[in-house]
């Protein structure tokens, strides 16, 4: 049933380990270009069962996707009905309650969602996707200890020449993450607008922390952005300067977010994000982080919308 933002508003404020990437007022800041809303089930007149979605419109087609700069969505249950028994029943109850009409689904599901299989009976596809974390409920001794050796040294070095700091203009994340991608001949994601209207929102929720780094020159050589909710602290963009990536700067901007949310923010994980590039995972590992799997689900219900999708990808 369309039009559920109200309803689901209602259900994530009596839902206290809401994902971050899940809570409406974040869905309200980064779904530009489509509309969010949410499938829901009621028990006993009140919400058990949540599947929001991100619906985007191309031509006639309309399809669910992931909006920009949120990791993961999917569906998420009151905390008595997630048992093997309730998931069954109510991932098919939520499959039914999307939008009729729809040429395509595609959605990361959070960590929480292990049990998949109500969505396999109805048609969909799994891809199983990783990111890295680190437990941060050790001493800052251990996590250093756990790092590779190489990054140790680069630390090490770009602790004498760079320093840390959390004041300069948004406008050079932004800068820093759109050379990156351009670095890797991707279009990114970002523009500064949009990057300014989540900032704010996350300010007002007080959830973000900006990470600059910068040599005594005042060049920046690295910047980054950190969220959280009450489990895990996010490393949700990052940017470099393709010119300076020699400086270390990148290494100690992550290992200088690990330690804010361990001994200030005092979470219990802190998530990298990824990555399945092969460059970047390695990056991960160098901390020391475990990999940690989620689902990416979908499916095409449009033959000419699958077909596209493969053009899209060979021409």
């Amino acid at each position: 049933m369309p039009g559920q933002q109200e309803a689901y508003r209602q259900f994530a404020a009596q839902s206290p380990d809401l994902p971050l990437f899940l809570q409406p007022w974040y869905l309200d800041a980064v779904c530009v270009g489509g509309i969010w809303d949410a499938a829901l089930v009621h028990k006993n007149n009140r919400v058990v069962a949540a599947l929001p979605y991100f619906l985007k419109q191309k031509l006639a087609w309309k399809y669910v996707s992931m909006p920009p700069f949120c990791k993961q969505m999917g569906p998420f249950l009151a905390p008595e009905f997630r048992s093997t028994d309730w998931e069954m029943k109510l991932y098919e109850a939520l499959i039914q309650e999307l939008p009729a009409g729809l040429v395509a689904f595609e959605q990361n599901f959070h960590y929480g969602v292990q049990n998949w299989l109500p969505f396999y009976w109805q048609g969909f596809r799994q891809t199983t996707l990783y990111s890295y974390m680190i437990p941060l409920d050790q001493t800052e001794e251990a996590l250093f200890g756990q790092i590779s050796k190489n990054y140790r040294q680069k630390l090490r070095a770009a602790e004498k020449t760079i320093q840390v700091r959390h004041d300069l203009p948004l406008s050079e994340l932004n800068r820093l993450v759109a050379l990156s991608f351009e670095r890797q001949k991707l279009k990114t994601p970002l523009s500064l607008p949009m990057l300014e209207a989540l900032y704010r929102t996350l300010q007002e929720h007080q959830c973000v922390q900006l990470f600059y780094a910068t040599d005594a020159a005042g060049a920046v050589h690295s910047a980054s952005m950190l969220v959280w909710d009450r489990q895990t602290a996010y490393y949700l963009m990052s940017g470099d300067d393709p010119a300076l990536r020699q400086s270390g700067a990148a290494v100690l901007l992550k290992w200088k977010a690990i330690l804010y949310a361990k001994n200030v923010l005092q979470l219990p994980l802190f998530d990298f994000e990824g990555s399945m590039i092969r460059g970047v995972e390695q990056g991960r590992r160098d901390f020391g982080a475990q990999q940690k799997p989620y689902f990416r689900v979908g499916k095409d219900w449009s033959v000419w919308w699958k077909w596209g999708k493969v053009l899209r990808f060979t021409t």
